[in-house]
């Protein structure tokens, strides 16, 4: 129950999860759950419901969509309360020290015009160029000027990995990270981190709102986490999107206009991104899909773990996990490691392991292809020729590699049995990226 009326500033939730203390509070505006003007909508999510699938008895509805957050139908209302922006005045609140590159600055510059212009803008940067870095100066001009500011992405790892970093960087300003799997309780903060479908419980709250990885499932394609994006922020608010890869949907944004874009070709240690090296393998699906790994390849990761070199080992299917994990324990190689997929319930504990260095190497699907960094590794992609990984995923994968200015170079090997179009496209992206950066 939310008996806190801070608890609702810029939020909405359903009138049965108000305590009595709110339920005639002044401040608690409410509005309707679902719409059945011209067919049946939720207010929360935007879907358009089926009717025999929202009924319920004596002619009302409820959203069968977004019933995990709480169930909302025409029987009761969204409570809300308008946005105040009740923060303190903080000077300086930027409590980072580091120093960006010349180019990065001119982008935290862009940063800066966006919000001031309440602006929606791409920031179209390569994988390990310091997008967050990038973003310091602006989220410093907004809570300086009394603003919320959302940092939101499709995938809990970013959300975790990112939190900490803002809090050191904004020490004197409440943050907050919500997520489905976070114990930490909801509390009325300036900065509030979360996965994008947490934004399905905000209301006009933002004022700044970043959505890193903007082009990656969940997110991508989906309707409804559109729509809580569009209804989180505040109708005067600023949106920036953030990402490696954009989608086509975001370049035909460009193209109408509705969209401003600036690009960052280069990382922030001046190096260029480490291209890939394609090795082709017959039987390699078979082979695997029977519980067994080439002597390349075992060869290969042996040699690795010989040099202490640590990497993370992607294949494209949760199946592929065992018959993987189980083909190179057989080796009795002395190596530690596990595997990881997106419903593995021990997948932030095991992620904290590899990045602790507590483990040699991550048997990973696609859930780390971005959004985690781990210095210093080294990528293997088996059977990389799979049509889960496309040219995005494959350039996001090779781009964990070299991220690390102690060591911005590594291998990125992908192994298969044909180079796709999609290999193929991820190996002309990387080359054209480190074409312009070479040319600045």
């Amino acid at each position: 129950m939310i008996n806190d009326i801070s608890e609702l500033f810029g939020r909405q939730m359903p009138m049965s999860m108000l305590g009595e203390t709110l339920n005639h509070h002044p401040g608690v505006k409410t509005r309707a759950a679902i719409q059945t003007d011209h067919g049946i909508a939720c207010c929360r999510c935007g879907s358009r419901l089926k009717r025999r699938l929202a009924a319920l008895p004596n002619n009302q509805y409820y959203c069968y969509v977004c019933i995990q957050m709480g169930r909302i139908d025409t029987l009761q209302q969204l409570a809300f309360a308008p946005e105040p922006n009740e923060f303190p005045r903080i000077s300086q609140p930027l409590t980072w020290q580091g120093k960006l590159t010349k180019l990065q600055a001119e982008c935290a510059q862009t940063v800066i015009d966006v919000f001031k212009n309440r602006r929606r803008h791409l920031l179209w940067a390569v994988t390990g160029a310091g997008k967050t870095e990038m973003l310091f100066k602006g989220i410093n001009w907004a809570v300086e000027n009394g603003l919320r500011v959302g940092i939101a992405s499709p995938r809990v790892d970013v959300c975790i990995e990112l939190f900490p970093r803002i809090q050191v960087a904004f020490e004197k300003v409440s943050c907050v990270l919500l997520h489905g799997k976070s114990e930490q309780p909801y509390v009325y903060s300036q900065i509030t981190v979360c996965t994008t479908h947490q934004l399905l419980r905000f209301y006009h709250a933002f004022d700044v709102l970043i959505i890193d990885e903007v082009d990656v499932f969940p997110y991508s394609g989906n309707a409804m986490l559109h729509f809580a994006v569009a209804n989180a922020i505040k109708p005067t608010g600023a949106t920036l999107y953030l990402t490696a890869t954009p989608d086509q949907n975001l370049f035909r944004a460009i193209k109408q206009n509705k969209l401003t874009v600036s690009y960052l070709p280069i990382r922030y240690h001046g190096h260029l991104l480490p291209e890939i090296a394609v090795i082709r393998t017959k039987r390699l699906a078979t082979l695997i899909n029977d519980g067994q790994l080439p002597k390349n390849i075992l060869n290969k990761i042996q040699a690795l773990i010989d040099a202490k070199q640590r990497f993370l080992l992607f294949v494209p299917h949760i199946k592929d996990l065992k018959h993987v994990f189980d083909a190179l324990k057989a080796t009795k190689m002395a190596a530690k490691f596990e595997t990881v997929y997106s419903a593995d319930p021990q997948r932030i504990e095991k992620v904290a392991l590899m990045r602790n260095h507590q483990l040699d190497f991550l048997i990973t699907t696609t859930i780390l292809e971005r959004g985690v960094t781990f210095p210093g590794i080294d990528v293997i992609v088996l059977k990389a020729d799979d049509d889960i990984f496309s040219a995005a995923a494959l350039v996001q994968i090779a781009g964990r590699v070299g991220r690390n200015s102690d060591r911005p170079t590594g291998e990125v090997l992908f192994y298969c049995e044909s180079k796709t179009a999609n290999i193929k496209s991820c190996d002309r992206q990387i080359k054209l990226m480190n074409q312009k950066a070479a040319a600045l």
